[in-house]
């Protein structure tokens, strides 16, 4: 029997004044019961108690030993009872990963509408470029957006689909030849962004020529769509951006799109969390949230692209 169940055998002994009645209420043996406190005895190299066929007594090492025993044995049961109302309800430090992008168009709108529902969850929002480690402890949960995702033993649920697309600065457009083709590109400056997802110098097109595979290079590369977003505003050059970062800027005339026809990098965006067993409760109230929510976001973003698109048309 281990230590923790000795103890609690030691408390109920003591408890309700006899072996017999201890193991009558634990439905176990009386000598169960003994051999547990002999056990304790005999770990401790302490006698906890004088037994008779009378009576019981404890000794002073007894007394200071079941104080402490029922002061631990309250700490455990607390900490379980805390754990499992954990499944229950929606409460502590929700810890999640994102994508930078990923995370300003979809998870911050969504994290508004989640605290407004549970109040009692405060949340701690990462955002990296990397791909995140959920088997690290560090993180509950993650959104990114992804061609695919690779074997592994995480549950991913699929939020919606996407892409990306090519675009310019006014200035830029005014000051170089607008490309017709996707064979263009090779005479332009190709502001590129390096990802795990998607290789950096080769451009995929799809239009309706069918795919087109463009081998590109340009004076600028980073590893984020906002910093690429500031180097075409710039005027720069021409770069890919996903729909949900070139939005913005496409409203406001800061951006056009090149090559309207053609888009590139479709992906999807996912919701990953380590497992579905014993599911946190904020874990699981945020995936439902994700699920509600997102998937309208993300078809907004699209159906607003098209509007943009034939606002300029008619322009």
């Amino acid at each position: 029997m281990d230590t923790l169940q000795n103890m609690r055998v030691f408390v109920r002994i003591v408890e309700v004044g006899s072996f017999t009645a201890a193991a009558q209420s634990m439905n176990a043996t009386t000598g169960v019961m003994s051999r547990a406190v002999s056990e304790l005895e005999e770990r401790l190299r302490t006698r906890l108690m004088n037994r008779s066929t009378r009576r019981l007594a404890l000794t002073s090492a007894g007394e200071s030993y079941l104080r402490r025993c029922r002061q631990i044995l309250a700490d455990i049961d607390h900490a379980e009872e805390e754990a499992s109302s954990a499944h229950k309800w929606p409460a502590g430090v929700l810890r999640m990963r994102s994508f930078p992008s990923v995370g300003h168009r979809y998870v911050l709108p969504a994290l508004t509408r989640y605290h407004a529902q549970y109040p009692n969850v405060s949340i701690e929002l990462s955002l990296s470029q990397q791909m995140p480690d959920l088997f690290d402890g560090t993180s509950d949960m993650a959104v990114v957006a992804a061609l695919s995702l690779p074997d592994s033993d995480l549950v991913s649920h699929t939020l919606g689909s996407t892409f990306s697309i090519l675009c310019a600065s006014p200035d830029y457009v005014m000051r170089h030849s607008v490309p017709v083709y996707p064979r263009d590109l090779g005479a332009h400056a190709c502001l590129t962004l390096s990802t795990p997802a998607f290789p950096t110098h080769e451009w995929v097109l799809e239009g309706p020529g069918g795919v087109e595979r463009i081998h590109v290079s340009g004076p600028v590369q980073t590893n984020t769509a906002e910093s690429l977003t500031l180097a075409i505003r710039d005027g720069i050059g021409i770069g890919i951006l996903p729909v949900y970062s070139a939005l913005d800027a496409l409203r406001d005339g800061t951006l056009v799109r090149v090559l309207p026809d053609h888009i590139l990098q479709k992906m999807n965006v996912y919701a990953l969390q380590p497992s579905r067993k014993f599911t946190d409760a904020k874990v699981r109230t945020w995936v439902e949230l994700l699920r509600a929510q997102v998937p309208a976001m993300i078809a907004r973003d699209v159906e607003a692209l098209s509007t943009i698109a034939g606002e300029q048309q008619a322009a």
